[in-house]
């Protein structure tokens, strides 16, 4: 099957609606009939509003207004967090599913979204909660991967990266607590950036100060669309308790120069040497470090002392416990009904009765014991001398093993087992959370059954314009573009 829209990045595509090479609809309805003849294959979208995503591409054509950098490229919004009032949201919950629950109110970043002349085609399957980092939930089946039909897309945004991978859509909403936009950017070849906490708004119903592990962005085939959807996205709402400083020009213009000589640090190894990290994913990371040297950065082994710090993975459990059993807790409240054990997966109930075992006064030293550490590792990156400046980039594998077959981190017996199964598949990226600095799964290797394997670079806080300019250079010397999965559009 071929469609040649199929295998352009966004930017290419609002390129041909500004040339008038196409229009809105043009492309939208295209993407709707890749979603028909492929989403049965992959189940990446779950919810869809083909109508209205007509009528929007239309309306586009319309009224053609300016400073819309995506003016009718089609889109997919993760069905976890991003609302746009009076549309189904279910969270990868068979609960909400059942109850076809509307959403009551519409998202700051939803409104980016549409602000930047994206049109939303529907919402893409997500892990209940997105508590794992798979994409299997009892609510609408399992996703899979568009390079191996048998391995899972990575989670927790693991629908929007099949669908942007198989070329359904060029970009596509994704959303991070513990990797969940690096982790399935590696395993379907793509480009993840994770932002720093506060560089895009999560409100007006999620808070930063209490859901301060994870940010909202998106997944993308290239380093231009990442740039310039972060232009779209970036910047303070109202109430926002956390801002991310802006860099003094815009994203999407920083990257078209290459970057000063940087200081990278490389860590191949698990932090601690708690876990084996796979070779491929080893020689992945020392494979973008010959690159970088290859353009005239510095690379060393070295990583924050801090990293390796076995308390930091107790203090992420503990929180993210407690922040299943208050979700858990708010859902019952709108559905006017306490959640039982009957209503969620086993892996969930698990982490929510965890949760709840942690008094207010044992999280609250926990948020600040992990603060504190926090600047451990800030220090790695931020200290230095005249003669030796700090760290401007750790590179590390994305993640410690290539894409896994389905069910993986699944065992009915034992739900623990499967949690503690999904620790060994991610042991770089919830620290990364936890500092709330930026990172990017980049797609920069490929095993030698032809599955990708991301390499993750990490800036210091508030730099995604170090990664997204030393990204770019990268892709100009090592480009991922032609690469295509078993199943693509």
């Amino acid at each position: 099957m071929t469609d040649a829209l199929a295998a352009l990045d966004a930017t290419a595509q609002a390129d041909l609606v500004r040339r008038g090479d196409a229009s809105p609809i043009d492309l939208v309805d295209a993407a709707i009939t890749r979603i028909e003849q492929l989403d049965e294959s992959i189940n990446a979208v779950v919810l869809r509003r083909f109508d209205d995503a007509r009528a929007e591409a239309k309306a586009l054509d319309v009224d053609r207004a300016t400073g819309q950098p995506f003016r009718g490229v089609p889109f997919l919004t993760k069905d976890l967090g991003c609302t746009t009032a009076g549309e189904p949201h279910t969270e990868g919950m068979r609960v909400l599913k059942e109850a076809a629950w509307v959403a009551r109110e519409t998202s700051f970043l939803a409104r980016r979204f549409r602000a930047a002349g994206l049109v939303n085609l529907g919402r893409t399957n997500s892990p209940e909660l997105g508590l794992v980092p798979t994409t299997e939930p009892v609510a609408w089946g399992p996703t899979r991967n568009p390079w191996d039909l048998t391995r899972s897309p990575g989670g927790s945004s693991g629908g929007s990266a099949a669908a942007v991978a198989a070329g359904l859509v060029p970009v596509a909403h994704a959303s991070d607590g513990g990797g969940s936009i690096r982790i399935p950017a590696s395993v379907c070849g793509l480009v993840g950036l994770k932002t720093s906490r506060g560089r895009v708004s999560v409100g007006p119903g999620r808070g930063e100060l209490t859901g301060f592990l994870s940010v909202q962005f998106a997944v993308t085939r290239s380093v231009r669309d990442a740039a310039a959807m972060l232009d779209a996205c970036a910047g303070a709402e109202r109430g926002d308790p956390v801002v991310a400083p802006l860099p003094a020009r815009a994203y999407r213009d920083l990257i078209t120069r290459d970057p000063p000589q940087l200081r990278v640090g490389l860590m191949a190894a698990a932090p601690g040497d708690a876990s084996t990290v796979h070779p491929e994913c080893v020689r992945a990371a020392e494979h973008a470090a010959r690159l970088l040297e290859s353009l005239g950065h510095g690379v060393e082994v070295a990583h924050p002392a801090a990293f390796d710090d076995p308390a930091r993975a107790h203090l992420f459990g503990r929180i993210w416990g407690v922040n299943a059993a208050s979700q858990l807790d708010a859902w019952g409240r709108a559905l006017e009904r306490p959640l039982v054990e009957d209503d969620v997966e086993p892996a969930t109930w698990l982490m929510a009765r965890a949760g709840h075992e942690v008094s207010a006064v044992e999280h609250v030293e926990a948020v600040n014991a992990m603060q504190v550490w926090a600047r451990d590792m800030a220090r790695w990156w931020a200290d230095g001398t005249d003669e030796r400046p700090g760290f401007d980039l750790l590179l590390t594998p994305t993640l410690g093993e290539p894409p896994v077959p389905l069910g993986t981190f699944r065992d009915p017996d034992d739900p623990i087992a499967g949690i503690r199964r999904a620790g060994l598949f991610t042991p770089f990226t919830p620290a990364i959370n936890m500092t709330g600095q930026p990172a990017i799964s980049l797609p920069l290797h490929v095993t030698s059954d032809g599955l990708p394997i991301g390499v993750q670079l990490v800036a210091g806080y508030g730099r995604e314009d170090v990664l997204l300019g030393v990204a770019a250079q990268l892709e100009r010397v090592a480009p991922w573009a032609d690469r295509r999965p078993e199943l693509h559009a």
